[in-house]
């Protein structure tokens, strides 16, 4: 194993993941939130470091989908969880900002973002890309860090001034986003060719042969996703529930309305500046 998949530091990706966590560390003081950050920031680690980021970039297509699940399913979550409301109101103000995050957190575009460019991540192409590219594995780990961030804005209800999803519709939500995350593996599961060229060394390393390999990777895209979401989505439901929530409740917090503020101030700026330029408002 050692000849075929040789030893490498990663000391780029862990240099980035230690000033991530010291940045954490230094802006956030509840010891839970740094609890969080440390637990994603650490799995992060673990997954994009020799052997786990070099099997999933250049062996094996399972071990890629059970890093981009653990990446997807647990890194994301955790990261949104570990900010603070405060910050999280701060990071979103600017307005394209907001803008962005008010579009991503609408559950029909969140899916159908991260439909496609998950997609897109599996793609021969940029599975190739990512074999023999240090660059394309760097772009194709972060896209899928930001595509697990985009599947969990709906249903987490962190981000200020966003649309926010009642117990009953952030369950249902995520018990269909499972299916998302999976969509690549019926093609995987009934290919009868490999379909990754770039990826080599499978048995020697797994004892599996490459077509193998990638029907096991689309029943572990299957199962990885839908027990633990399947599990979110019942406990989201169960929790309002027990703690005596309407179901099909809707919240809504000080940091919503604050941030409707900042919008009808900026929509004033703007109209402000259209009157001094002499140009008609939008009415």
């Amino acid at each position: 194993m050692t000849r075929l998949l040789p030893f490498h530091w990663h000391v780029v990706e862990l240099l980035v993941l230690a000033a991530a966590g010291v940045a954490h560390r230094r802006a956030v003081r509840p010891a839970r939130q740094r609890r969080l950050a440390l637990g994603a920031l650490v799995t992060l680690a673990i997954v994009v470091a020799w052997p786990i980021g070099d099997l999933a970039a250049s062996v094996s297509i399972t071990v890629a989908t059970a890093q981009r699940l653990v990446i997807m399913l647990l890194v994301a979550p955790l990261l949104l969880l570990s900010l603070p409301t405060s910050a999280l109101a701060r990071l979103t103000r600017p307005a394209p900002v907001d803008a962005l995050m008010r579009a991503v957190a609408h559950p029909g575009v969140a899916i159908a973002l991260v439909t496609v460019f998950g997609t897109a991540t599996l793609a021969a192409p940029a599975v190739d890309w990512g074999a023999h590219s240090s660059l394309g594995r760097a772009v194709v780990l972060v896209t899928v860090l930001a595509l697990g961030v985009v599947l969990w804005i709906p249903a987490l209800n962190v981000i200020p001034g966003t649309r926010h999803l009642s117990p009953m519709a952030r369950a249902g939500y995520v018990f269909v986003s499972a299916l998302v995350v999976t969509s690549v593996s019926i093609v995987w599961i009934f290919s009868r060719h490999p379909l990754y060229s770039a990826l080599h060394h499978q048995y020697a390393l797994l004892r599996m042969t490459p077509l193998l390999d990638q029907q096991l990777a689309g029943f572990v895209a299957k199962f990885g996703a839908y027990i633990p979401m399947w599990a979110v989505s019942f406990t989201i439901f169960s929790r309002a529930e027990d703690q005596g929530t309407p179901v099909e409740e809707t919240p809504l917090h000080w940091a919503d309305v604050e941030r409707q503020m900042e919008r009808v101030d900026r929509q004033r700026a703007r109209e402000a500046r259209r009157r001094r330029r002499g140009q008609p408002g939008p009415w």
